[in-house]
């Protein structure tokens, strides 16, 4: 008899339920930060490159007021 009303106890407590919600929301945040960030780099990326190419090809004068 003992055990059941401990186990009956135990079923109908609820601080644990907040704690993996908690968790839970943690992780989808967290998981879609990762896949924000994933996506911003991939398109930073390319962007770097062209600018990267452009100030290698880019020549500047030796005397910019000389014409």
């Amino acid at each position: 008899m003992k055990f059941f009303k401990m186990f009956k106890k135990f079923h109908n407590e609820e601080d644990g339920a907040v704690t993996v919600d908690w968790v839970v929301l943690t992780a989808a945040v967290v998981g879609l930060a990762v896949a924000a960030l994933a996506a911003v780099k991939t398109g930073s990326d390319g962007l770097a490159l062209k600018i990267q190419t452009w100030l290698t090809t880019s020549e500047v004068p030796s005397d910019p007021l000389a014409k």
